[in-house]
């Protein structure tokens, strides 16, 4: 067995609530709609499915980080099972995936407060918010950490106001004790595979998995909190599934925050309280969001002189370590370019404010072209997600160990394609 000197400062306790924290996001909004689109026997079998599924994932990346003392990102454990040339695939994939987190971010800040003051559109609210999103993405990172709580804060809540609404009115629709008509079964095809991404977008929380096995100060019990973890968000996000299917069944929103404050009979003040954190949780968790993304474009562009994931950006904004293969060809370019970017820090400056405009301008225009809130969170899911947390993790299983997972990876390659043609379908529809 390998000697390993440890390093780590989480407890149990403190690694399992990060966890929770990271898997319960923006996710939830979309789960009734999920099952709408499922039905309760599909729907349940999705969700409990792909729990399993990405917790299993995630104990594979946990383990080949334990095995090598060296690896410390999910680039890191690409580029030991695929080769140096899978770490550009990795960070732009990353890049991906947080872009879209982006452009749902916008798309719930500007129909949250679309819900509370009508009198402007969604898409005019998008336009407007660029006065706030462009200054923050200039805000310095441990600043930044700070507003993530306000995010936690905001889904707790959100779930206490859907059970207090649900029971305090007693007719529907809107109702707990009063249910809505509700399908058993799937409704069509192309839903389903919608529904496939809305499930899986939830569970999206690979990328921090590496720094929470490093940090934690007994690494042993990393599956036992895993389990723990996954349970929680699994039990978490099918209570607030079931609860949103029930209350308005086939007329639910892409986002259940919507429906709140279109139901008359729930208490208005709570409804709005929560529709307001909705709003203001998502323009403080943007910058946060696209840090590590404008941090690696600039590096791929050359603006800043070293290559990066974005994962190890994420969890080590202060020590970039290079990422790519270093061949002497790259490594004469880095060398030029880094020389030539050195000399005139000013131009440097003055390009990263360009970069980071440009991506904030990008995601607004995105959010605006598919205003789909649905659309994007199973894009999100049925693409990045299942690439991230499912397929990318088998693969690796399969070149470090040997071991078979075929069956699994041609499921996952199956439900993602048919759920990323299904978004596609879902938006223009």
């Amino acid at each position: 067995m390998k000697s390993m000197r440890h390093v780590g400062h989480s407890t149990f306790g403190q690694t399992l609530f990060n966890s929770i924290a990271i898997l319960l996001g923006i996710g939830m909004l979309s789960e009734p709609l999920a099952f709408h689109y499922a039905g309760w026997i599909g729907g349940t079998i999705l969700n409990v499915m792909y729990g399993a599924i990405t917790c299993y994932t995630a104990k594979i990346l946990g383990r080949i980080i334990l095995a090598d003392p060296r690896l410390r990102s999910y680039s890191d454990i690409g580029r030991k099972a695929f080769g140096p040339k899978a770490t550009l695939l990795i960070s732009l994939l990353f890049c991906l995936e947080l872009f879209s987190v982006a452009v749902i971010l916008v798309t719930l800040y500007a129909d949250s407060l679309h819900s509370i003051i009508p009198e402007m559109s969604s898409n005019a609210y998008k336009v407007w918010g660029l006065l706030i999103l462009i200054p923050t993405v200039f805000l310095p990172l441990s600043l930044l950490s700070y507003t993530s709580i306000l995010g936690i804060l905001s889904t707790i809540f959100l779930v206490i106001v859907l059970f207090v609404d649900g029971f305090t009115k007693k007719e529907a629709p809107g109702s707990l004790w009063d249910p809505a008509h509700t399908e058993l079964g799937v409704g069509n095809f192309r839903q389903l595979g919608v529904a496939f991404g809305l499930f899986m977008a939830g569970f999206s929380g690979h990328a921090v998995i590496p720094s929470l096995v490093r940090d934690m100060q007994d690494p042993t019990e990393f599956e036992s909190m895993l389990n723990y973890a996954f349970v929680v968000a699994t039990a978490i996000y099918t209570i607030i599934g079931y609860a949103g299917y029930l209350m308005f069944g086939a007329d639910v929103s892409e986002e259940i925050s919507l429906d709140l404050l279109r139901t008359p009979g729930y208490p208005k003040q709570l409804n709005q309280i929560a529709l307001w954190s909705l709003v203001i949780a998502p323009l403080s968790k943007f910058a946060l969001t696209t840090q590590p993304l404008n941090a690696t474009i600039e590096m791929l562009l050359g603006i800043t002189p070293h290559i990066a994931s974005p994962e190890t950006v994420a969890n080590k904004p202060r020590t970039l370590a290079g990422a790519l293969p270093r061949t002497k060809h790259l490594r004469a370019m880095d060398f030029l370019r880094a020389k030539h970017l050195l000399s005139r820090p000013a131009a440097r400056h003055f390009y990263a404010i360009v970069q980071r405009v440009v991506v904030t301008c990008l995601a607004v225009l995105v959010s605006v072209v598919v205003p789909e809130f649905s659309a994007m969170m199973a894009f999100l899911g049925a693409f990045s997600a299942f690439m991230l947390c499912v397929i990318g993790p088998v693969a690796a299983k399969i070149a470090v160990e040997g071991a078979m997972d075929v069956g699994l990876i041609l499921m996952a390659v199956a439900m993602a394609s048919w759920g990323t043609a299904a978004a596609f379908m879902e938006n223009k529809a």
